[in-house]
């Protein structure tokens, strides 16, 4: 063999694969945040126990105050049998939007499922956030065959676009902390007292921080890291400026950011 073509097949071979996994920043793991607390729905892929082979579905999706996602499901549908019989599972949440639809951002997560006994406290809360997200549920919430899950999240894929790849952990995406549960128990009175009385600061939230259009914006949810926003079926992530420490320090952040964002607000009606 020519020394010229040896050393070119020599060089092709040792040269290392480029790693098509980028480097998991703040930028990525807010955008897996937001997929995971935007989505209403997600594509939920089981183990059949007949088979063996992989069942998916489509199925409603919350998050609990920590960040894991919640899941409400028939104890009659295939999926949920599987699930009693191998809990590993996992999820693929992300809306295509309009487009070539893998050019949209999604993410799947692998977890472990964990059925919540009916009255506990876990599963009342995770009831009253499922239903803050997902109103319409609440003609199966009642029915004796349905019941709510935990999908521990154990680890991530997230495709943020073409060659925008990334790998996440449990970490990176939950949220722990002793003021979650404190912060879940006054949650549903400061929504209730937000949607109620200061829906004009609620839609500073949406247009002036989440860009949102049209009206109707309600909150459907708090947690240390920021606040969930809806309008019929659309959905806003909205992150704090910085992570809660204590329930205390909701009030305060929520009346920084509305004078904040109404100050901006009247800045650019000036300018304009």
């Amino acid at each position: 063999m020519d020394n010229n073509i040896q050393l070119i097949v020599v060089s092709a071979v040792e040269q290392p694969k480029k790693d098509v996994i980028r480097e998991t920043d703040a930028q990525s793991i807010q955008l897996a945040k937001t997929l995971l607390r935007t989505a209403r729905h997600g594509a939920l892929a089981v183990i059949d126990p007949a088979s063996g082979a992989p069942l998916a579905s489509r199925v409603g999706v919350a998050t609990d105050i920590d960040g894991t996602p919640l899941i409400l499901i028939s104890m009659l549908a295939p999926h949920t049998g599987a699930l009693l019989a191998d809990s590993r599972c996992s999820l693929l949440v992300g809306e295509p939007g309009k487009g070539d639809a893998l050019a949209h951002p999604r993410m799947t997560l692998v977890c472990s499922s964990t059925q919540l006994e009916r009255g506990t406290p876990g599963q009342k809360r995770a009831e009253r956030r499922y239903l803050n997200r997902n109103p319409k549920a609440k003609l199966y919430v009642g029915l004796g065959d349905f019941s709510f899950f935990r999908l521990e999240v154990e680890r991530a894929s997230l495709n943020g676009g073409f060659g925008k790849a990334y790998l996440l952990d449990h970490s990176d995406l939950i949220v722990n902390g002793a003021v979650n549960d404190a912060l879940a128990e006054s949650e549903q009175s400061a929504l209730d007292h937000m949607n109620s009385e200061h829906l004009d600061a609620v839609a500073v939230y949406a247009h002036h921080y989440a860009k949102a259009e049209g009206g109707g914006w309600t909150l459907a949810g708090f947690d240390a890291d920021g606040m969930d926003l809806v309008s019929g079926d659309r959905t806003e992530r909205i992150f704090f400026p910085k992570p809660l420490e204590t329930p205390q320090d909701l009030r305060k952040t929520l009346v920084e950011m509305a004078k904040a964002g109404r100050a901006s607000m009247e800045h650019e009606t000036t300018k304009s």
